[in-house]
């Protein structure tokens, strides 16, 4: 059984076990051959920082697990844990069949050079909200931690390329110019992946997909 596994995805099958679905005798042979990846993070920092498994994005610590518990086939995983102002936490870790590893996330502090004087102001309100999103190709948070009153993101003036990706959905990916003091407002829906590529590395509640990056339309408002 394992050897056909590793044949359906010879490099990795994350599995974001969804609660309410049926099990086919399929999967449920695999729950048996899957090893799990169960994380620890004591302060907010690391709770909210976003996990990727062998590079690819899987969602933000303090969620994955029950319904989103991550599985993976039997060998070593590369896991990293990102936070925007801290450096990139690494762990190396070898599955066996069935076996569960947990991996405990302590981030540091990166240095950081000095704030702009004057910045603006992006504000995100964006479905799913935990999609994690990115800031000129470098992860800064997931969604949820930029919505709603008193929050947004602090970025210096000029040109800046905002991208929302999870597994499952395509990427959203816009363009933004603020001025100083402005606010920026970012509203969108991110569009289920229903096209699985000939690789497929996460498998979903909407398949097995590697979301592409494509433009997408939001509604942008600039004040």
């Amino acid at each position: 059984m394992r050897t056909a596994l590793q044949r359906l995805c010879p490099r990795l099958w994350v599995l974001l076990v969804l609660s309410g679905l049926l099990l086919t005798p399929m999967s449920f042979a695999a729950n048996q051959v899957m090893g799990e990846i169960q994380f620890e993070g004591k302060s907010n920092v690391e709770k909210t920082s976003g996990v990727w498994v062998d590079g690819e994005y899987v969602g933000y610590l303090k969620e994955l697990k029950g319904s989103k518990k991550v599985l993976l086939l039997p060998g070593e995983h590369i896991i990293t844990v990102r936070q925007d102002g801290y450096q990139d936490f690494t762990s190396h870790v070898v599955l066996q069949p069935g076996q569960k590893e947990v991996v405990s996330v302590a981030m540091e502090k990166a240095p950081t050079g000095p704030l702009p004087r004057v910045t603006a102001t992006i504000k995100i309100e964006v479905n799913p909200s935990r999609a994690a999103v990115f800031l000129d190709g470098l992860f800064v948070g997931h969604v949820g931690e930029f919505e709603g009153p008193g929050r947004g993101m602090l970025v210096a003036p000029g040109t800046h390329k905002i991208s929302i990706a999870l597994p499952g959905y395509q990427t959203f990916e816009t363009d933004i110019s603020p001025l100083a003091k402005q606010k920026v407002e970012i509203k969108t829906d991110l569009v289920r992946s229903d096209t699985p590529p000939t690789d497929p590395l996460v498998n979903t509640e909407t398949g097995k997909v590697t979301p592409p990056v494509t433009p997408g339309m939001a509604a942008t408002s600039q004040r």
